[in-house]
């Protein structure tokens, strides 16, 4: 009964264009980041990025006397596939993990699957909706506590916003938002903003990673307002592809805009910001689409030799978070599931979307 449904609710999808601007200019999207990637490997300096094929890592190295005994790193989305790998990979970094995810119960079960490998890992776990900015303020506020009454230094020294959803249908949040663009943007920058000042107030370099896509490729079409910020439809079918790409498209502006405003702020700032495009890697992010045609995505990436498991996926978070530090207008980028150096965009070529601006609050999230 349940595979019929599944495959009559398929077939009703073929009708849609939201699933065949997924199976097409995804795809094509994917393949295109890696092309720029070999490109960026051939002609180094006509892109302005490193040429080795090599990702260093620079590991957090403490001083006996240093105010930190170890490092605090917080990870997003940390229940499953990318979010549970990373809180693993950090973990057997010598970093205190803290866990964040909606359900305490897959929370608890990858707390002991990374015990399993890491017995003596530091880890603490945060039940969280990022799709609710009370209960992201509720998480500022625990996680301040816990720090005090752990003995542990008021600081965090990364940030991993990894958190995100596939959802093919419309749903508001309580905050009045569409719940696939809160979770995968508005929830961290909301976090993000909220957690700076403990960013800031380490003793050592901090760094915040924000995990994007390639599909963000797919918009042609670059129009950012309140509108589609909010991502309501007012009329007609729910256009997830677009809101999906969009999500992702705003949470790469943001990373180069956070780290521009950091270092206007202050050009002595050690906190730098990197964002990591895995790129296609077999979680349950689309656990919401008819089984047989996830199914069939997987199968045809795989069969292309461009499907990742979530281990070898997020070594493209783990060299963005592990990456020496990169000092003005240098940014470290991942990009599907590769790491490079690539400049920045000047404020001229970003101004005409800059200016419409991603969020009311967007000028002063540095303040």
């Amino acid at each position: 009964m349940k595979m019929a449904t599944d495959w009559s609710t398929a077939m009703k999808m073929l009708y849609s264009q939201e699933i065949w601007r997924m199976a097409i200019h995804w795809p094509l999207s994917l393949i295109y980041s890696y092309f720029c990637l070999f490109a960026s490997h051939l002609f180094p300096f006509f892109l302005h990025s490193s040429s080795s094929s090599s990702y260093p890592r620079c590991r957090l190295s403490l001083d006996p006397e240093s105010e930190i005994k170890q490092p605090i790193c917080i990870v997003t989305g940390a229940t499953s596939g990318l979010g549970a790998a990373a809180a693993q990979a950090l973990a057997a970094e010598a970093y205190h993990v803290v866990l964040v995810g909606r359900s305490s119960q897959l929370l608890d079960q990858t707390i002991q699957e990374i015990k399993q490998k890491h017995k003596d890992a530091k880890l603490k776990a945060f039940q969280v909706d990022l799709a609710s900015f009370p209960s992201i303020m509720k998480f500022e506020s625990s996680l301040k506590q816990w720090l005090s009454e752990s003995n542990l230094h008021p600081s965090v020294q990364l940030l991993i916003n990894n958190a995100g959803i596939f959802a093919i249908s419309c749903r508001t949040t309580a905050d009045g938002y569409d719940q696939m663009m809160q979770t995968n943007y508005m929830g961290a920058f909301f976090l993000t903003k909220l957690l700076l000042p403990l960013l800031k107030n380490s003793p050592v370099a901090s760094r915040i990673v924000n995990v994007t896509s390639f599909t963000h490729r797919s918009v042609f079409d670059i129009k950012v307002d309140q509108k589609t910020l909010v991502c309501l439809p007012t009329a007609g079918k729910y256009p997830w592809a677009r809101i999906y790409e969009y999500s992702k498209l705003y949470l790469l502006l943001f990373s180069y805009e956070l780290h521009r405003q950091l270092h206007a702020v202050d050009s002595s700032s050690t906190i730098s910001v990197n964002f990591a495009d895995p790129g296609a890697v077999e979680t349950r992010i689309m656990r919401e689409l008819p089984q047989c045609l996830s199914q069939l995505a997987f199968t045809i990436l795989r069969c292309l030799f461009l499907l990742q498991s979530p281990e070898d996926g997020v070594r493209s978070i783990v060299d963005a978070a592990l990456a020496p530090l990169s000092r003005g207008n240098i940014s470290s980028v991942v990009r599907a599931g590769r790491f490079s150096h690539l400049r920045f965009p000047t404020m001229q070529s970003l101004e005409g979307i800059y200016g419409l601006l991603l969020m009311p609050c967007f000028k002063s999230i540095c303040k």
